[in-house]
């Protein structure tokens, strides 16, 4: 069927093996086995194209969702990037979709595998390593946050939550893809920042010393960890800054990724004065 002079194929039953194919992939170890991600929504779609470099294998779309206007320039690159297109109705794509109110957009893609040594940074970078991260919703927010404030990485480490969970890519809005990212070990982790010099600031309440007091004008890595544990004790001892953030209230911590938003910006704030 012709979509802006496009092709797609139709789809419209729900026993359709790549539609089931493509809901398995909510599950860790079918992405795993399978290598593949899902990418659902109008803007982590685009994101992923243009700024991920993603080579989509199927796209699946229904017209009768979208949203805005839009949809078929966004369909002609996924299929300059190789993507088959598969259009469905209503009832395929809600089959489809993991959100509450799907935008008609969701396509099936090779899953990332970031390393240490791909990540290129710069002089005096400032980069945020989240460890044991358990929530992909944070975990999703912290690479938004890092994408807003210019983080030069994210180092997923001893990760929980695996960087190619759908609700990291929906948490995200697709800044997974714009924001150079790696998975490693803990012991991977401490001899990369070792290597690159970088003086990890560690968020911890159980410390005097709060974190405006630190330079974050040097090469720093703003460490933040589990939502109910915390950090462990090997990177705990490694941080050279261990800080808290002032709490005024009855709660005792932050959600995580708020933890991380409030670090970040007090780095870009310091480095606006350099």
């Amino acid at each position: 069927m012709p979509i802006d002079g496009l092709y797609a194929e139709q789809i419209t039953s729900l026993a359709n093996q790549q539609v089931k194919d493509a809901v398995k992939l909510r599950d860790r170890r079918q992405r795993k086995k399978r290598n593949q991600l899902l990418v659902e929504g109008y803007r982590e779609s685009y994101r992923a194209l243009h700024f991920g470099k993603v080579t989509p294998e199927n796209f699946f779309f229904c017209p009768e969702l979208f949203l805005g206007e839009n949809e078929g320039e966004l369909l002609g690159l996924a299929q300059e990037h190789g993507a088959r297109l598969l259009e469905t109705n209503k009832a395929v794509f809600q089959k489809l979709s993991y959100r509450d109110r799907p935008d008609g957009l969701l396509m099936v893609a090779p899953a990332l595998e970031r390393r240490l040594d791909s990540l290129d940074l710069p002089d005096h970078p400032m980069v945020i390593i989240a460890e044991q991260i358990e929530k992909p919703g944070n975990l999703g927010t912290i690479l938004r946050t890092a994408d807003a404030a210019g983080a030069h990485a994210v180092v997923v480490c001893d990760g929980v939550t695996d960087i190619n969970n759908p609700n990291v890519v929906r948490a995200s809005t697709g800044t997974l893809f714009t924001v150079p990212v790696a998975e490693a070990s803990l012991s991977e982790t401490l001899s990369w920042c070792e290597e690159h010099k970088l003086a990890l600031v560690a968020a911890t309440p159980h410390v005097e010393t709060e974190y405006t007091s630190v330079d974050y004008r040097q090469g720093v890595a703003l460490v933040l960890g589990a939502e109910q544990y915390g950090l462990s004790e090997t990177m705990l001892k490694a941080a050279r800054y261990p800080v808290r953030i002032p709490m005024n209230g009855f709660a005792d911590s932050l959600n995580v990724a708020q933890a991380a938003t409030i670090l970040l910006f007090e780095a870009v704030r310091q480095r606006r004065k350099v």
